[in-house]
């Protein structure tokens, strides 16, 4: 019997579309393509004309018009401070922290904290984003506002050694991330990790035991470092190191680690984190609105260190969109680097997915391939900005904005179809998230 002649496999869905970017090692763009799902995971992609005749799908998503992608990885943001976007804008870091931010955070509540990171996941679901990394408090509201959505994301407990509205010490925290740990073992779309907020925040012990808790409960540790020059400055004057040979010195740094920012490096500290695996959350528009530096992307790519982007929070970004970071980052690069080749659109769009999802440790992530979990967004190719098409990479980075998503969809699931939320009433959420914004704000 020929392969004309076999039956065909029956698969859960098949998603046709008039182009689809792969992100596979061959970094494949297909026209005319499809892709075969089932049980949440891919199981082909190539021609529609091909799939179609090979796969008997209990559903099609006919897609005639749409760019598929793999679903972008956010790997630096605090969800539920999207409760204080607009807060405080056009600020230093120190000001806006000290004066602004923890004073508000101080008000915060677990369903606060809820609601806020619900209507993250909204605003990532809708602009193409399908997995994150969440650092912030009252983990077990963030945990469940993100299973209510149904996104994909590694959940950190944040640690301080300076008291907050989620614990008034570091013991207590590092309790709640084994609670966290052990409720999420077994979870498929989410993961725990631990998260020490700074080095100027958490006394030299407390990162230690941190980097302890990591090793020996097997999580990912993801902290902010080097987030400017006065940090490895303050760090220098009170550990007698800059920031990353303090970590290391810790035992902070390794290929389970995920550093934000990694603005202030020096030759040195690129050498320190590529020989020891550690990888960077890059989050270019945070960084520039604080202004807080030009973190040298370009050299640490060079230097093999793998870099994933972040929106950071929407009270520093203002937005949780990857599109956005994606055009910033490249253009960024080469306005630092007086090249125009630096970061081009392609090393952009891995980072927003590919790289990504290896910086967070989960490296089936951020592709469209067999094996890897159906985890996608789809772009209305139908807009003027997105004509002709003639390099869709391009169009995906540079003239992409991320209003053009049509839908997403994580673990073979539709979550966002053409502007309605699937796992969400978004208006009874939109209510009363506002009420708990102008609360925590009182504005």
């Amino acid at each position: 019997m020929t392969n004309a002649d076999a039956a065909p496999i029956a698969c859960d869905m098949l998603v046709t579309a008039a182009v689809v970017i792969c992100q596979n090692d061959a970094r494949d763009v297909l026209r005319d393509a499809a892709l075969a799902i089932t049980d949440g995971h891919i199981v082909a992609v190539g021609p529609r004309t091909e799939l179609a005749g090979r796969y008997a799908p209990a559903e099609t998503l006919a897609l005639p018009d749409a760019m598929v992608l793999p679903g972008l990885v956010n790997t630096h943001t605090h969800a539920a401070m999207t409760l204080f976007r607009g807060l405080c804008d056009d600020a230093p870091l120190s000001v806006w922290l000290s004066d602004h931010i923890w004073p508000a955070e101080a008000r915060l509540t677990p369903e606060a904290v809820r609601l806020g990171t619900q209507l993250a996941c909204a605003e990532m679901l809708a602009s193409g984003t399908t997995c994150f990394l969440d650092a912030y408090l009252f983990v077990d509201a963030v945990a469940d506002a993100v299973q209510a959505a149904g996104m994909r994301a590694i959940l950190c407990q944040g640690v301080f050694d300076i008291e907050n509205a989620g614990f008034k010490t570091s013991d207590a925290a590092l309790a709640s991330a084994a609670a966290l740990a052990d409720r999420l073992a077994g979870e498929p779309l989410l993961r725990p990790a631990i998260f020490p907020h700074a080095v100027y925040t958490c006394r030299e012990k407390t990162l230690e035991r941190c980097a302890a808790f990591a090793r020996e409960r097997g999580v990912l540790l993801s902290t902010h470092a080097a987030e400017t020059a006065r940090e490895n400055d303050d760090c220098q004057k009170a550990n007698a190191a800059r920031v990353i040979p303090y970590l290391h010195r810790l035992g902070m740094l390794g290929p389970h680690t995920l550093l934000a920012h990694g603005v202030a490096l020096d030759a040195a500290d690129l050498a320190l984190l590529a020989e020891t695996g550690t990888t960077v959350a890059h989050c270019p528009k945070s960084n520039m609105k604080l202004a807080s530096g030009i973190a040298p992307v370009h050299a640490l790519r060079d230097a093999g260190v793998a870099v994933g982007l972040g929106t950071d929070g929407a009270a520093s970004n203002n937005a949780l969109n990857l599109f956005s970071e994606m055009t910033t980052a490249a253009l960024l690069q080469k306005v630092a680097t007086g090249d125009p080749t630096a970061l081009h659109a392609g090393a952009a769009l891995d980072m927003a997915t590919r790289d990504g999802a290896r910086a967070l440790g989960w490296p089936e992530l951020g592709r469209l391939e067999p094996g890897c979990p159906a985890d996608l967004c789809a772009l209305d190719l139908t807009r003027p900005h997105l004509q002709p098409n003639i390099d869709p990479v391009s169009d995906a980075v540079y003239a992409a904005n991320g209003g053009e998503v049509v839908l997403t969809m994580v673990a073979g699931r539709v979550h966002f179809r053409d502007g309605v939320f699937l796992t969400m009433d978004y208006e009874v959420l939109r209510q009363a998230f506002r009420k708990a914004a102008v609360r925590l704000s009182g504005r």
